[in-house]
């Protein structure tokens, strides 16, 4: 029987603080798109959760990170400059991974996952954001719950993993209606096939997606 998918939630600073952190463990292309960050702060969350991704798919398949060969896909144009993350030579296990304000995320399993994280001060609740991204229902909840900014995150970061795992776009998610599921959910609960492991810690909002149970590793 295959691993379940294994999902990571870390900080920015605790993965680069590893002592297996090592930058050579990118791709070329990676290593030059890092390049490219102005702000060392993005640099850094884009480095610690292209690492972490490795970590878990590692961790998955019962290898070593530098065992993992890595690389990125466009379904839509098949550009390899953008898209979803993918192992090259292992196309059966299936990859995603976030990264926010020092906060990262990653997933690997052998079915679609998506994984979303967001820093709690990441967005704010007002009425065109609202418009954009949420049904009707979903705005009326929002506005009642205590925490407005923690309930739209959540819905938000909950939507976001559902476009990585292929159930919607960026275009639908107005119309993408989650009013059924809870805004303070337990950690694991599922709606119809999909199971949803779900976080918010005092710093962020975690969701991860996949049709089978997702497993939270520790880094």
């Amino acid at each position: 029987m295959p691993n379940p998918p294994f999902a990571m939630l870390a900080t920015t600073a605790g993965v680069l603080a590893r002592p297996d952190a090592d930058e050579r463990l990118l791709t070329a292309f990676e290593r030059e798109r890092l390049e490219r960050f102005r702000r060392p702060a993005d640099r850094d969350d884009y480095l610690a959760a292209h690492l972490l991704v490795r970590y878990c798919a590692a961790a998955h398949l019962g290898v070593e990170p530098a065992e993992v060969a890595f690389g990125q896909r466009c379904p839509g144009c098949g550009s390899t400059a953008h898209g979803r993350p993918y192992l090259t030579d292992r196309p059966g296990t299936h990859l995603s991974l976030s990264h926010t304000n020092g906060v990262i995320a990653a997933a690997a399993g052998p079915v679609p996952v998506g994984v979303d994280v967001e820093h709690l001060d990441a967005r704010t609740t007002d009425p065109a954001t609202l418009r954009h991204v949420l049904t009707p229902a979903e705005s009326a909840l929002v506005r009642r719950h205590p925490d407005p900014t923690r309930a739209f995150l959540r819905l938000w970061v909950r939507k976001e993993a559902l476009i990585k795992l292929g159930r919607t776009t960026l275009d639908a998610l107005g119309a993408l209606d989650l009013s059924h599921l809870p805004l303070d959910p337990p950690v694991q609960h599922r709606d119809g096939d999909l199971h949803y492991l779900e976080l918010t810690t005092p710093g962020a909002v975690f969701t991860a997606a996949a049709t089978l149970p997702v497993r939270l590793l520790e880094q």
